[in-house]
């Protein structure tokens, strides 16, 4: 065959030569007395076939100049981190093994000791060119990234009218510098152009991977806490949400966003796995963790295989603290329901919403209403006119996941209550379906009724209470000893207006009552509930029985102090004590956050380092769980309808860009050029 010409035949071993290696008898080998010099070795070849396995094993674990670590280094791993000595003998001098073999990994990893960039040298012009091509693909992607936009479009062509945002932005830094335009798109090597849907996505993660540096070099040695929620996204993927609260060198506060991953489940083992795999990617241990913040959901906090129970069980000092602003959600809100009259006033308010904002027609109806109502007001002079008043508005609808919305609710329903009223009698007079005017009418009945109004406003005034404390522990940098204080002053806001509030809201319920031609009923008759009487029923007055309506809502860190340490701290705050009564700049501080940051401006962090560390731990623990929502919230604007199909890990870094866009515009274009060229062999070169 024409191929045999291409085969180089080998000449057979003479005759009378030595033996094949294979044939070679067996001898017996003195695998300690192996010579280390390469110059002294014999060839592997030189030995049985059946003895070369064991020859190459004794050379891997051989002992050279007193370097080899045994099977430490190579099977059982070392982890005798206090008695290192072995670790640095394996490491050796400049010029051992360990060093030479690090050296060479150097080089490897070196793009420009690479063969192909030696082979395909570029000229100055050609790396100036790439590099502000590359720059501007950045800057685009910087942009889109934080404004939550868009890359893609659905025809990217040439002779598309809308290739997309990023190809579009491309061509508007090109339009504003003829520089740019010189070296992009179609002036662009034409498999060169830095703009391909792989290459916004690896833009993207090279920004996502500093902003990632940037808070765990924030972090440092820091104890933190961690805060997760799930949920799921548009594509019916449950998607698991970590956010990081700590103190920062400054003494603040700090939570921020670490991404997003997704869980095919979200069991309680599933979700330690996947943290845990976390925390390995980027460095983190667990056993720094001081504290975590979940949901009341039975999978995050259940006693026996919860979240929170495999976490305390690797480590004991993770306090689990249940979502503050949740827990007032729950207790308020599902509380409040199991009183039969406020239970029927939120399925009220919600029938009312329902049928008025049913569709489209209806709701222009009320706006139209609306703006009558506060022109007749305006020219009566009951409200006053100005820039930013009595812009247009629509009923708010109530959500149980949502804080505050049930307030919003009431609050609005309140403000367009005659606007109602009118649509109301309207849709009671014209509508075609003889159900929808009956309903209207009794809706309208029950609107105009006292019992209505003042459950109402009683509602919106215990609301408005906890509506402050909702908002307060929804802030970043609260903290639980003030969360606590706060809590305790809503309790003693309530019971105040349980004791003493009745004039105050009875007067407010009459006076709406006038304006709005409500009856008042006569406080002194007697009270006839709804009904058929029970016997023996005890008679009281209607003072009596709306005033009972009232709702009434109602440390140990063994491994951060020696006992050394417990000793100390109880000297060391005596001092402090001392120091803080006798120093002006320590008064009038507003809870601990502020004494953290006064403590390190003043430089008192160093002098009492035990005091400040019991700060720290108490600020690290979590208040609310409002910054995972709040990423939720970021995701349905990343990841929308029309973004539908975005992967895992492009949804996570998109959001951890949009979010943290505080620490992605201190990321300069030079870091972010130089971990995109890290990740892999560029053909361009910078």
């Amino acid at each position: 065959m024409d191929m045999l010409r291409y085969l180089k035949r080998k000449t057979p071993p003479p005759q009378g030569g030595d033996e094949s290696s294979s044939n070679k008898p067996l001898q017996e080998i003195n695998l300690e007395d192996l010579p280390a010099d390469p110059g002294q070795r014999h060839g592997i070849l030189q030995y049985n076939v059946n003895d070369r396995d064991r020859v190459r094993r004794a050379y891997l674990q051989k002992d050279i100049g007193g370097q080899s670590g045994g099977d430490h280094f190579v099977t059982q791993g070392f982890s005798n981190w206090k008695r290192n000595e072995k670790l640095r003998a394996h490491v050796g001098g400049p010029n051992s093994a360990h060093n030479e073999a690090w050296g060479k990994c150097v080089d490897l990893m070196n793009q420009k000791q690479h063969i192909e960039t030696v082979v395909q040298k570029q000229s100055d012009q050609e790396k100036t060119n790439y590099k502000m091509r590359l720059n501007t693909s950045i800057e685009v992607a910087r942009y889109l990234s934080t404004q939550g936009l868009a890359f893609r479009g659905h025809d990217e062509s040439e002779s598309s009218a809308n290739p997309g945002n990023f190809i579009q932005l491309v061509k508007t830094f090109g339009q504003i510098n003829p520089d740019i335009k010189d070296v992009t798109l179609n002036n662009a090597p034409q498999n060169h152009k830095m703009i391909c849907s792989d290459i916004q996505k690896e833009i993207v993660n090279a920004f996502a991977m500093e902003i990632i540096k940037e808070i765990i070099s924030d972090i440092g040695d820091s104890t933190f806490c961690l805060m997760v929620d799930e949920a799921r996204d548009i594509s019916m993927k449950e998607q698991m949400a970590l956010v990081i609260r700590y103190v920062d060198k400054s003494g603040s506060v700090i939570e921020r966003f670490l991404g997003v991953e997704h869980v095919t489940d979200t069991s309680a083992l599933t979700l330690k796995g996947t943290i845990d795999d976390f925390f390995s990617r980027y460095g983190l241990s667990i056993s720094k963790l001081r504290g975590q913040g979940y949901d009341g959901a039975s999978n995050m906090r259940g006693q026996f295989n919860g979240l929170k129970t495999l976490i305390l069980n690797e480590n004991s000092c993770a306090y689990y603290i249940h979502c503050f602003a949740h827990q007032l959600q729950l207790a308020l809100v599902a509380v409040a329901k199991k009183h039969d009259h406020i239970s029927s006033l939120f399925d009220f308010t919600t029938r009312v919403l329902n049928i008025v904002g049913s569709s489209c027609k209806r709701r222009d109806l009320l706006r139209e209403k609306q703006s009558e109502k506060i022109i007749e007001a305006l020219n009566l002079g009951e409200i006053s006119s100005g820039r930013g008043l009595n812009q247009e508005t629509n009923l708010k609808r109530a959500g149980d996941t949502r804080w505050s919305s049930h307030y919003n609710t009431l609050l609005s329903l309140i403000h367009m209550f005659d606007a109602v009223i009118d649509v109301l009698e309207v849709i009671g007079r014209d509508a075609s379906s003889t159900t929808h005017r009956t309903e209207a009418q009794d809706i309208v009945d029950r609107l105009l009724s006292f019992d209505f109004v003042l459950s109402l406003f009683l509602m919106k005034k215990v609301l408005a209470i906890t509506n402050e404390l909702s908002q307060a522990l929804q802030r970043k940098d609260q903290d639980i000893v003030n969360a606590m204080r706060l809590v305790q002053v809503s309790k003693i806001q309530i019971q105040s207006f349980r004791e003493s509030g009745w004039g105050s809201l009875f007067e407010s319920v009459t006076t709406f009552c006038k304006k709005h031609k409500v009856d008042v009923p006569q406080m002194d008759a007697k009270y006839v509930a709804r009904g058929r009487r029970r016997r023996n029923e005890e008679e009281m007055s209607n003072l009596h029985h709306y005033k009972d309506k009232l709702l009434r809502l109602v440390e140990f860190y063994p491994q951060d102090f020696t006992e050394l340490d417990k000793c100390k701290l109880n000297d060391q705050l005596d001092t402090y004590i001392v120091d803080m009564r006798l120093s002006s700049e320590l008064q009038g501080l507003d809870g601990i956050s502020d004494l953290a940051r006064k403590m390190v401006e003043t430089r008192r962090n160093k002098v009492y380092p035990l005091v400040y560390m019991i700060f720290t731990l108490a600020l690290t623990l979590p208040v609310a769980t409002a910054t995972v929502e709040r990423a939720f919230s970021a995701m349905s604007i990343i990841k929308s309808r029309l973004r539908s199909r975005m992967n895992d890990e492009w949804l996570s870094d998109a959001l951890l860009i949009f979010i943290e866009r505080d620490i992605s515009a201190r990321i300069g274009n030079d870091r972010v050029m130089n971990s995109f060229q890290n990740m892999k062999t560029r053909k361009g070169q910078l």
